[in-house]
């Protein structure tokens, strides 16, 4: 099989979550209490355990070229719908110790809910805070990727039931440079905050979902960069052995005076 990508463009995207709920739909994950959270009709607020795409509802300051000078309206609605990135480098995989995070023959990180012991470690692994742990039983859930829609030949459901072509899903080489071009193509439309997010210049190393934005990744809770926790390991264990030696020596010296 192909390595797989998700490309989400934020500019195509009119928040009317259908996305959400063929996700919930097709993977059975349960509800997530409808909670009136008083931020329009984002009610479930964020990526969790029982909710694997989440559609953002943004109001931020106009940001125009000139091809957009006489815009009247000085803020604009943006939408987004997020997702785990399934990285390149998942810290989520590397922190767990059981095996139930796995790399797919299609580039997904996926979470094998039967081994799964509930432990944590992959919860404060991830850079994105994606994966989550379900209150009920204590195991980690997050998007799989339509893993079993792919073995059988279909897109996963999210992206087919986006009816603005929002979320596209193909060969991941190929949406990126579909994102570059339509980047491109906003940027000349006068939208010169258009920018593509694809972390690759971090130990992440570069995700199968990026997203065509508009602003800056803080306002869509995205990290600027990105980075796997583990990578600090060895700075860690070399800072903790030195003040080990420092405090063998001190100890040394007291003994010896």
């Amino acid at each position: 099989m192909t390595v797989s990508a998700f490309l989400t463009d934020a500019t195509l995207c009119i928040g009317c979550k259908a996305c959400e709920v063929a996700c919930k739909e097709w993977n059975e994950v349960p509800a997530d209490g409808m909670v009136w959270s008083g931020l329009s009709y984002d009610n479930t607020q964020s990526l969790g355990a029982s909710t694997w795409r989440h559609v953002l509802f943004l109001e931020q300051p106009q940001v125009a070229g000139p091809q957009l000078a006489d815009t009247k309206d000085p803020f604009r609605w943006v939408f987004l719908s997020d997702v785990c990135k399934h990285c390149a480098n998942a810290g989520c995989l590397e922190a767990c110790p059981t095996g139930s995070i796995m790399r797919t023959d299609v580039g997904s990180v996926l979470v094998q809910k039967d081994v799964c012991n509930g432990c944590g470690y992959c919860v404060v692994a991830c850079p994105f805070g994606v994966i989550d742990r379900r209150p009920t039983d204590g195991r980690a859930f997050k998007c799989t990727f339509c893993y079993d829609r792919q073995k059988a030949g279909l897109i996963p459901a999210c992206a087919k039931a986006c009816p603005t072509q929002s979320i596209q899903f193909g060969e991941i080489g190929e949406l990126q440079e579909r994102a570059k071009n339509r980047v491109h193509e906003l940027r000349e439309r006068g939208y010169n905050d258009a920018r593509l997010y694809d972390p690759q210049e971090t130990s992440v190393g570069g995700v199968h979902a990026f997203f065509v934005i508009l602003g800056e990744p803080e306002n869509y809770n995205l990290p600027p960069a990105p980075e796997v926790p583990t990578t600090y390991l060895k700075s860690a264990w070399t800072s903790a052995l030195i003040s080990a030696a420092l405090v063998f020596a001190v100890i040394c010296v007291a003994f010896a005076l």
